[in-house]
């Protein structure tokens, strides 16, 4: 990041205040080190010195300290002003803050190294209690400005990286929160397209026929699919509006769809495929081996998009349902005569094979539909899943 070419507002008022500060203590004869020399223009230059590094401690903190550097021993030499001396400490405070991170270190290190030497060198030369003094007054104008500096700076870098990992967090929350949403919205979709659109199906084909039969008889058994699967439809609307709506209430779900509802699927399938198809189902479960509920109700769905599919797709002969499971999965297949050329019987849009696969993955399961030889070497379309049953 480029540093501003002109000094902060702040630095011109520090260099102002230590100007006013350097003029009245020369007015006074405020000096630090030889009250009584008399001195010259070379003060002026110094205090001048002192407060253009001022204006510079932001800008250039490198060029500040070496032009500090200078003045302070051009006023220690004229006799040393209270301002200049306070003006010092203030730019060695700033070149470690504003500095680049290993200057200010440098910075600070080769302080603390000058105030052991100065503490050292007095000890030997003066051999006088006094001379411990003037090591701690070369540490309180050096080393104490300059790690103040430092652990500033490091207070300010750690807020930053704390702002940082906040806004990173606040990110990625954001994103968990968008994928949220897009996954409640992809599984909204399969259970609105699971629960209805095998009723629909059902009721576009059976009204068609119902427009084309001139038999009183026919028509009424049509109409009277055509109404229960409305019912069902509506009931099952209702249920999943019921989840949405109370989903934190203390009323308890209504129950969802199990594969006890087996018989149920295959008669309504049966009705609705008007003679054409004949459904069985072989089911090889344990009787004592419960299923977990995300897993049943897979199977369930992915039978019943089967069975609806087989209806509005599959050839006339036989729909079969099949149920396996082990100690690790449950397997559900359902097969059905396949004919390339076989007319639909009602429009789909191929998001039923997507549901089903969606569902599968979910429980991280293995899918697969398609053509399939059958028995007999006839064509047949097979779905079948594999539903892992541990960590459901």
């Amino acid at each position: 990041m480029p540093r501003p070419s002109r000094p902060h507002r702040h630095d011109v008022w520090i260099a102002v205040a230590g100007l006013a500060g350097g003029l009245f203590g020369l007015a006074f004869g405020m000096y630090t080190v030889v009250p009584d020399r008399p001195h010259g223009p070379l003060v002026l230059v110094g205090l001048l010195a002192m407060c253009g590094a001022e204006l510079l401690r932001r800008t250039a903190p490198r060029l500040a300290l070496a032009v500090a550097v200078a003045a302070f021993a051009v006023d220690a030499a004229t006799g040393g002003l209270l301002a200049v001396l306070v003006m010092f400490t203030d730019v060695v405070y700033a070149a470690v803050l504003y500095g680049r991170p290993r200057f200010g270190r440098a910075v600070t290190h080769g302080s603390v190294v000058l105030s052991i030497t100065v503490t050292v060198g007095a000890i030997v030369w003066l051999r006088t209690p006094e001379a411990v003094l003037l090591g701690v007054v070369c540490a309180g104008i050096t080393a104490t400005p300059a790690w103040t500096g430092l652990m500033l700076r490091d207070h300010r870098e750690a807020a930053a990286a704390e702002r940082l990992r906040a806004e990173q967090t606040a990110l990625l929350a954001e994103m968990d929160r968008a994928q949220a949403v897009a996954g409640e919205r992809s599984r909204m979709a399969r259970e609105l397209h699971d629960m209805v659109a095998n009723h629909l199906s059902a009721i576009a084909i059976h009204s068609t026929a119902a427009l084309t039969l001139d038999e009183p008889d026919a028509t009424r058994r049509a109409l009277s699919v055509i109404r229960e699967n409305s019912t069902q439809g509506l009931t099952e609307m209702r249920r999943l509006i019921g989840l949405l709506r109370d989903s934190g209430g203390d009323d308890a779900p209504e129950a969802v769809p199990s594969l006890d509802g087996l018989p149920a699927l295959l008669r309504r399938a049966r009705d609705g495929g008007a003679g054409r198809l004949e459904f069985t189902a072989r089911d090889e479960r344990p009787a004592d081996a419960p299923l977990p509920t995300p897993v049943e109700l897979a199977a369930y769905r992915i039978v019943q998009e089967s069975l609806t599919n087989a209806v509005k797709h599959a050839a006339p002969g036989e729909v079969e349902v099949a149920l396996a499971q082990d100690e690790e999965a449950l397997t559900v297949t359902v097969t059905s005569p396949y004919g390339a050329d076989a007319p639909s019987r009602a429009p789909g849009s191929g998001t039923g094979l997507i549901g089903m696969r969606e569902r599968v993955e979910l429980l991280a399961g293995a899918f697969a539909a398609g053509p399939a030889p059958g028995p007999d070497s006839a064509p047949r379309w097979r779905v079948r899943a594999t539903l892992p049953l541990a960590g459901s």
